[in-house]
C-alpha cells in the first residue's frame, strides 16, 4: 500500500512539474521576439523551391513577422500563403525558442515538403509538370528534373485522365520504366512511345487496356527483340486486340 501510494505521489508531482514547465514556457515565449526566420525541406526533394523566395513569402504573408512575438505570429495564416505555391505540396510553421547564451530568441521555422512531378508536359501552348495527383507544377530555370515527357497533342484533361495513370504504371514497372522516355501523342489520340533501346517506335493506339498492350509486348521482346534483333524492326504496333503487328525497317 505505502509503495503505491509513493508511486502515486511521484506519478502527481512529475505531472505538476510537467504543467508548471508549459505554462513557464508559454508565458516566456509571449514576450520572446521572432528573430529569425529558417526554412527546412529535403535536399533529396527533386524540386526545390529558393530558400530566400521562401522567406519573402513569409514576409510578404506577415510584413511584420520579424518584430513580432512568438505569440503574436499567426502560423496558420503563413502556412495557407505557402501551399498557394503551386510547387508545395505541404507546408507547417512553428515557433521555436533558443536559448542564445542564457538569452532566449525566437526562431520561425518553416517546414515545406515540395511537389514531386512524375511526368513533364510540352505542347505549342506550353510547358509544365504534373505530380501523382494530377497537380501542375510551372516550369522554372531555378530546377530541372529528368521524368517522362509527353509532346504532341497533349490537352490538360487528357494528361490528367489518361496519360498519367499510365506514367504512373510504368514507373512502378522496373522494365518499362527503364524502357520508355517519351510520349507523343498525335491529333487522333494514338500514343506512341520512344523506348530507349533498338531505335524504334511502339504504337499503342489508344490506352485503354494499356496494362495488357504492355504485357504483350513484353512477350515480344523477349520472344523477338532479345534475339539480337532490335534494329530490324522500325515500329511495332499494339493498337490492333491481342496481337503485335512490326514493321520492319
Amino acid at each position: 500500500m505505502g509503495w503505491k501510494l509513493l508511486k502515486l505521489t511521484g506519478f502527481l508531482v512529475l505531472i505538476i512539474f510537467i504543467v508548471g514547465t508549459l505554462a513557464f514556457t508559454s508565458i516566456e515565449s509571449q514576450n520572446i521576439m521572432c528573430t529569425d526566420i529558417q526554412v527546412v525541406f529535403n535536399k533529396k526533394d527533386v524540386i526545390n523551391i529558393d530558400k530566400d523566395r521562401l522567406v519573402r513569402l513569409v514576409k510578404s504573408a506577415d510584413n511584420k513577422v520579424l518584430r513580432k512575438t512568438l505569440n503574436e505570429i499567426n502560423a496558420e495564416i503563413i502556412e495557407e500563403e505557402i501551399e498557394k505555391l503551386p510547387a508545395i505540396l505541404k507546408a507547417d510553421v512553428y515557433k521555436l525558442m533558443v536559448n542564445d547564451k542564457g538569452v532566449y530568441k525566437g526562431t520561425l521555422v518553416v517546414k515545406v515538403k515540395h511537389r514531386e512531378p512524375v511526368l513533364r508536359v510540352i505542347t505549342s501552348s506550353g510547358s509544365y509538370y504534373l505530380d501523382k495527383f494530377g497537380m501542375k507544377i510551372p516550369v522554372s530555370t531555378n530546377y530541372a528534373t529528368n521524368v517522362m515527357v509527353a509532346t504532341g497533342s497533349v490537352s490538360e484533361s487528357f494528361a490528367v485522365e489518361q496519360l498519367l495513370p499510365f506514367v504512373l504504371y510504368v514507373e512502378d514497372n522496373d522494365f518499362w520504366k527503364a524502357q520508355i522516355q517519351q510520349i507523343y501523342v498525335d491529333e487522333d489520340g494514338d500514343v506512341l512511345l520512344s523506348p530507349l533501346v533498338g531505335g524504334n517506335i511502339i504504337e499503342m493506339g489508344d490506352l485503354n487496356n494499356y496494362r495488357w498492350k504492355l504485357h504483350v509486348m513484353s512477350a515480344f521482346y523477349k520472344q523477338v527483340l532479345a534475339k539480337n534483333n532490335w534494329d530490324k524492326y522500325e515500329m511495332v504496333s499494339l493498337k490492333y486486340n491481342n496481337q503485335v503487328v512490326a514493321k520492319k525497317r
